[in-house]
């Protein structure tokens, strides 16, 4: 088998924590009665004792590296099951697996995916034909316009809410303005405005909490400013998108998600943000309830070894129907991707693939990341601040920078610097969009190799009442590891 199957392999194919802790305990408990593999190692099958009298069958099929299958008669509607996961960690293990043929019901759904996928070509060839593509972008390009003229119809209607609001003060915000706001949060679904919708919230949540009035109101101005921005910049882009023939969606920033699209993987291949192969190191990792999108999000950082931009994975969970999804696993390896899709962005924009095979984290890898590190923070701190110049970019860039040195100021403040001693102060991000947990308290814990001549990934934030823009760490990549200050 060429996919290295290992414990942290088999654990980020679990569904959750305690199905990969059952299934270890399957193993430990000698539940697998039987165990088998073909000859080319691309399937590993067997039974498992359950707690009716006949065994389960399960297995993995690996015939896809990037997309194992597993199957098991028991009733989870888990995939893998505990069962399936008990297998490949007895594989793992090295279990001894006897050589067998391939099941003829396994054989049978291998030769219906061949069909599916053989027709699933026949009717995209078909399809491709010039009178059925220009009917098709005919149809598709009247519904687009009045998709368009809806989500300018409820910009007006933001608009409108927004300078309301303006005129009476926040201030004055009781529980009526906060009801209307919220009806008005409703209202934006039906205009196809999404991310409108997921700021309204914000602001809403914001004007609801009664905690420390002065930070409060800093955090509700800037959120009204952020849907005012939303709004001018919406309806411009809009209105330039119905004076265009081709109608074509902007992959230069991320308004079309502010405005609600969903990006398709198709439509990103069409504009040409199709990666090829490519080797992917995750150096942070981060989980988050996001009330304005009423989601969890599992948030990864990644590199590229041998490029210096710092790429974004998201995985949300809707809170409707966070039972059926799966949370996303951090890696502690590097994964190999044979393709992957870029979406428009800012400094970190976001990835995505569909499939995977783990690698180990060795040195050399981790030395050509850390090559990749911002030595001046005069530079980082310049690109920084022309990005967060647009109100919808994202408000917590991430970056790689080189520490010369930390050390600690008169009022017990953090810093570090870089090799030409410019300072930059350290905190904890305070936002109410991306409430990730504080880390600096754990800076006395780490090794002075890890606090001086060493490599940080980290994430900024300016604060606007005070004009300072701080820098909280992620994570250090050392020579030998990377250490994580969030999980």
């Amino acid at each position: 088998m060429a996919i290295t199957i290992d414990d942290q392999y088999i654990d980020s194919l679990a569904p959750n924590a305690a199905a990969a802790k059952n299934g270890r305990g399957l193993l430990q408990k000698k539940k697998l009665v039987a165990l088998y593999r073909t000859a080319d190692d691309t399937l590993i099958f067997g039974e498992c004792a359950g707690s009716g009298k006949s065994n389960y069958q399960c297995s993995v099929d690996f015939i896809q590296q990037d997309k194992p299958v597993s199957r098991c008669t028991c009733p989870s509607r888990q995939f893998p099951c505990k069962h399936a996961l008990a297998i490949m960690y007895a594989y793992a293990a090295g279990e001894t697996f006897n050589e067998a043929p391939i099941p003829e019901d396994i054989a049978s759904k291998r030769e219906k995916l061949e069909k599916r996928e053989e027709k699933k070509e026949e009717r995209e060839q078909s399809a491709s034909t010039p009178a059925e593509s220009a009917r098709k972008k005919t149809a598709s390009k009247n519904a687009l316009k009045k998709k368009i003229q809806a989500q300018l119809d409820g910009l007006d209607l933001l608009e409108k809410l927004t300078l309301s609001l303006v005129r009476s003060g926040l201030g004055t915000a009781d529980k009526q303005v906060i009801k209307n706001i919220n009806d008005h949060v409703k209202q934006m679904g039906n205009y196809y405005l999404s991310g409108a919708q997921n700021e309204l919230r914000r602001l809403s949540l914001l004007l609801a909490d009664k905690s420390d009035p002065e930070q409060r109101y800093t955090a509700e101005v800037e959120q009204l400013s952020r849907i005012q921005a939303l709004v001018q910049k919406g309806r411009a882009h809009l209105q330039a998108r119905l004076e265009d023939p081709e109608l074509a969606l902007d992959t230069d920033s991320p308004i079309e998600e502010w405005l609600g699209h969903t990006w398709q993987l198709a439509e990103l291949e069409q504009y040409g943000l199709k990666q090829e192969a490519a080797e992917l190191v995750q150096l942070a990792f981060v989980s988050y309830d996001d009330a304005g999108r009423q989601e969890f999000v599992d948030l990864g950082y990644w590199m590229e070894p041998d490029k210096d931009t710092i790429w974004r994975t998201f995985n949300y969970r809707p809170y409707r129907a966070v039972k059926h999804l799966r949370e996303e696993d951090s890696y502690t390896g590097s994964v190999q991707v044979n393709e992957w899709y870029r979406y428009p962005g800012d400094l970190n924009p976001r990835i995505r693939w569909e499939g995977e095979i783990p690698n180990s984290l060795h040195a050399d890898l981790l030395a050509r990341v850390r090559q990749q590190a911002k030595r001046s923070y005069a530079d980082a701190i310049k690109t920084v601040k022309n990005q967060l110049k647009n109100p919808l970019a994202d408000a917590h860039p991430a970056m790689l920078l080189h520490v010369k040195s930390t050390y600690k100021g008169n009022n017990g403040e953090l810093y570090i610097t870089d090799e030409q001693d410019q300072q930059l102060l350290l905190g904890n991000v305070q936002d109410h969009s991306f409430p990730i947990p504080g880390t600096t308290a754990l800076l006395p814990y780490i090794a002075q190799d890890g606090l001086h001549d060493a490599v940080w990934l980290g994430v900024f934030q300016h604060h606007v009442d005070t004009g300072q823009l701080l820098f909280q760490p992620l994570s250090m990549i050392g020579e030998q590891e990377v250490i994580r200050l969030l999980y």
